[in-house]
């Protein structure tokens, strides 16, 4: 079994044992965020940089794509004290709880895939989805939401769910707190249409993508009589060899995360915002 470091931030020392052989990745055990009555609460002597960049609310989500799983990453580990066993497959995962956010001290050291951190990019750390996957991320309280990549892993402390980049917690707006309360949802990439593909412009929900039309038109049929809704508002859409379930479009997000919310309560299942421009 070999060894691996962490970084050293604070009073934290420590050395993580990598279940299994082989060259694995450094994971990072990060502290509980220090508060700043002039910063607002991050990670000790962690924080935004000086001067960050001015655009970041263009920064466009991560586009979820089909990766192969890193040949390391996804081994069982432990962090101080506890194992933590990640997916060996890309299924559906929905949780909430805190999230909080990672930057300049991580900023250009490698993540546990390998890959250099950038804290301007849209990632996150979870401790145990998938080495690379996606997921969005909604904050609770204001209902923002955003699409990241999974490409570290993290956190270990509290009950803190996922750690987000620095623009991906700018998104969502809770930089200055340090952390709040979202909900992770896990995105397969064979049902997530980045162009928003259907008939006309607009924003629509995807609700499903299937190989066999039967199995699409049964899921559009469930969807219809459980929302009550008119069949103009629900097609199944081919996109190469994918049938997907599509409902819209919608005059704004409002009335689109309205659906989302009757479709998770309803027939417990994650639906995707999209837009066709």
């Amino acid at each position: 079994m070999n060894k691996i470091s962490i970084l050293t931030l604070g009073m934290l020392a420590a050395v993580l044992a990598l279940a299994g052989c082989g060259s694995g990745p450094s994971v990072s055990a990060r502290p509980e965020p220090a508060t700043t009555a002039k910063s607002g609460g991050y990670y000790l002597d962690d924080g935004p940089e000086a001067q960050p960049p001015a655009n970041l609310d263009a920064v466009p989500d991560a586009v979820p794509r089909d990766e192969p799983l890193h040949r390391f990453a996804n081994r069982t580990y432990a962090v101080l004290g506890n194992t933590y066993t990640p997916q060996v497959e890309r299924r559906a995962h929905s949780e909430e709880g805190l999230a909080s956010w990672y930057g300049r001290h991580f900023h250009g050291k490698k993540t546990a895939s390998g890959e250099v951190y950038d804290m301007y990019a849209m990632t996150a750390a979870h401790p145990t989805l998938p080495i690379p996957s996606y997921a969005r991320v909604t904050a609770l309280d204001n209902g923002k939401s955003v699409v990241v990549r999974i490409n570290d892993r993290g956190p270990f402390h509290s009950k803190r769910v996922i750690d987000l980049s620095y623009t991906a917690a700018h998104k969502l707006g809770y930089l200055k707190r340090g952390s709040t309360r979202v909900r992770v949802e896990s995105l397969d990439p064979a049902a997530y249409d980045a162009q928003g593909e259907a008939l006309q412009e607009g924003i629509y929900l995807q609700v499903g993508a299937f190989s066999h039309a039967d199995n699409a038109q049964q899921l559009l049929t469930r969807l219809t009589r459980a929302l009550d809704l008119d069949t103009d508002r629900t097609r199944v859409v081919l996109k190469g060899a994918l049938h997907r379930v599509q409902l819209g479009p919608y005059p704004g997000d409002d009335a689109a995360q309205a659906d989302r919310a009757r479709v998770r309560e309803r027939l417990d299942l994650n639906a995707v915002l999209v837009r066709r421009d």
